[in-house]
């Protein structure tokens, strides 16, 4: 059985690759141009660059290379949905059945045309289980009873948001929201929740309900904990066993650091 990746920007397609590696698997990358990092080319040993919309070239690909399961990993900015890139007829077939253009939406239409192709999109996380937040307290400090409070209330909101495919980080300040996470990500959120009312926020980051482990994982790394300083928020929730946590020790050693609490829950809806 052949596996083919799908990498998209920063570090999960790497953590991926290295992961595959200890499994003894070799990855066949296609690159996306607009996002991959270009060093893929050192890790991979097989890579395909293709533009956003170059859908038949990456089928292709796989098939050439004999890929029977596919993972995505590395987001891939919902702003270039509207970019100037063009889409080939494949790609522009499949936007043109679409009723919507959500992230769930596109990515299930690109897992549809991979099945047609008898290429199955698994679980993005295959390669990746050790970067995954367990329940608990993960820091040295618990969340104190406000931002226990901001994170009960952020949950309710955020748990909204994250059904109807509008983002899934929220941030908090005396059980009142400040931001809602769009297009821009989780750090932008934040940022701009810094600008608007700088210090005590909470973060709330949701899975979504039923959430798809196949693309759009929740994803926290250390500059989640550089962006929290300076926007002077003191407490990250995350949901335990659905969010990918990258550099973990490093992400929990600079939150402690600064004093900040970063807790996993479990997902209960």
């Amino acid at each position: 059985m052949r596996y083919g990746l799908i990498a998209g920007n920063g570090q999960f397609p790497f953590l991926t690759i290295e992961g595959a590696k200890k499994a003894g698997v070799s990855l066949s990358v296609v690159a996306i141009r607009e996002e991959t990092d270009k060093k893929i080319e050192e890790v991979a040993e097989r890579v395909c660059w293709v533009g956003i919309g170059q859908l038949n070239k990456m089928i292709s690909f796989f098939k050439k290379e004999g890929v029977t399961k596919v993972l995505m990993c590395g987001q891939v900015k919902h702003t270039q949905i509207f970019s100037d890139a063009l889409p080939d007829l494949r790609m522009l077939r499949m936007l043109f059945r679409l009723r919507q253009r959500n992230t769930d939406s596109l990515i299930g239409a690109v897992a549809e045309e991979l099945a047609k192709e008898g290429i199955e999109l698994i679980d993005s996380t295959f390669f990746a289980k050790e970067h995954i937040a367990q329940e608990g307290v993960l820091t040295k400090r618990k969340p104190t009873a406000t931002e226990a409070e901001n994170i009960e209330y952020g949950l309710q909101i955020a748990r909204e948001i994250a059904r109807l495919d509008l983002g899934q980080t929220i941030v908090i300040r005396a059980k009142a929201c400040v931001a809602i996470e769009a297009m821009e990500g989780t750090d932008a959120t934040i940022k701009r929740a810094g600008m608007l009312a700088r210090g005590k926020l909470t973060v709330v980051k949701v899975a979504k309900p039923n959430q798809d482990m196949r693309f759009d994982v929740p994803v926290v790394g250390v500059p989640t904990i550089q962006t929290m300083i300076e926007a002077g928020a003191t407490c990250l929730s995350i949901t335990a066993d659905k969010t990918l946590m990258f550099d973990k020790q490093k992400m929990i050693d600079l939150a402690n650091k600064n004093n900040i609490c970063i807790v996993a829950l479990k997902n209960d809806w």
